[in-house]
């Protein structure tokens, strides 16, 4: 009897786990905005461990060191020079949304799509705007702008002044990969509602955060409807123990994406 107890038991935690686990695709966070829009820039989420988490994503590295890039597996620092490198595996994020990228639904956008006209068909296209989205979207752009800003010292300044002198780099007639994370009006706070792309050239030699864009010519979108969300605090920050997140920063979240 006992031996068929313990089975059962162990039987009941593997069903458990395995109805847990099949809820559907899985968007990864390292911190809350807010808590960045404050200056929690130390990184304590190595690159290496956020790979395990997924294989396309956006985010930032430690001391607010240019933007980060994941796609396709492999990860991205443009730094405030614009040009994109390969971070060490030891080198940590202090916020950064990745998933396991499957896409599900696509939709076709045209030549001359803008920034305002592509969040549109978006929201147009996907069906669920209380789920997580990833998007990726590869193309000709026949300008983007993008920035990425330097990394900051001690005592780190709130993202609204590091925004203000932030690099902007003006690019024409690139190729290269749009992607990015679409979180929902009610983890206001916790992320950035609404759409945050970053972008990476074909050659893999310069990105950085999108500003603004047009397309040289047509392309496909590919959305992953993302169901479940995983959330990973900096417990031992001195910095985000004490911060009240309970204050609203939403007009600070629209000055440091645009």
């Amino acid at each position: 009897m006992k031996k068929t107890t313990i089975a059962l038991f162990f039987m009941a935690i593997f069903f458990s786990i395995s109805t847990l686990a099949i809820g559907g695709p899985t968007v990864t966070q390292v911190s809350t905005y807010d808590a960045v829009l404050n200056g929690v820039y130390d990184g304590y989420v190595t690159v290496e461990q956020l790979l395990s988490h997924g294989d396309l994503g956006i985010g930032t590295y430690h001391a607010c060191d240019g933007e980060l890039v994941l796609l396709d597996g492999k990860i991205y620092q443009i730094k405030d020079d614009g040009k994109a490198y390969i971070p060490a595996r030891s080198l940590t994020t202090p916020f950064a949304l990745v998933t396991k990228f499957k896409p599900e639904i696509t939709a076709q956008v045209e030549k001359g799509t803008d920034f305002p006209a592509f969040e549109k068909i978006l929201n147009t296209t996907g069906p669920n705007k209380n789920l997580f989205w990833a998007v990726k979207m590869k193309g000709n752009v026949s300008k983007i702008r993008l920035r990425s800003v330097p990394a900051q010292k001690k005592p780190y300044p709130p993202l609204t002044e590091v925004t203000k002198t932030q690099p902007i780099f003006d690019l024409e007639n690139i190729a290269g990969t749009i992607v990015g994370i679409r979180t929902p009006a009610y983890f206001k706070g916790l992320g950035v509602p609404g759409f945050h792309f970053h972008f990476i050239s074909n050659d893999l030699k310069v990105g950085g955060h999108v500003l603004a864009f047009t397309l040289a010519e047509g392309s496909t979108v590919e959305i992953d409807m993302c169901s479940q969300y995983f959330l990973i605090l900096p417990e031992k920050d001195k910095i985000f123990s004490e911060i009240d997140l309970s204050i609203d920063r939403s007009a600070e979240v629209g000055k440091t994406q645009r």
